[in-house]
């Protein structure tokens, strides 16, 4: 299994939806925790990188603009 590459700013898709129906995240922060906001809702988690890295599918939009 590769690594997955994400960085600040990057949309990213999880395992699990959301409870508003999207599972499309920003992530906001790095570190040992990673902190995403739901794009369609606004509410904010802080998860550690662990289950963050285990949960993330792929990066859908990178920063710049680019996939």
């Amino acid at each position: 299994m590769e690594p997955k590459h994400f960085e600040l700013g990057d949309v990213v898709q999880m395992k699990k939806p959301h409870p508003c129906g999207t599972n499309e995240w920003e992530v906001l922060r790095l570190g040992m925790d990673i902190r995403i906001k739901c794009v369609n809702c606004g509410r904010s988690v802080l998860l550690p990188r662990r289950d963050f890295e285990r949960n993330m599918r792929k990066v859908l939009r990178r920063k710049g603009g680019e996939s």
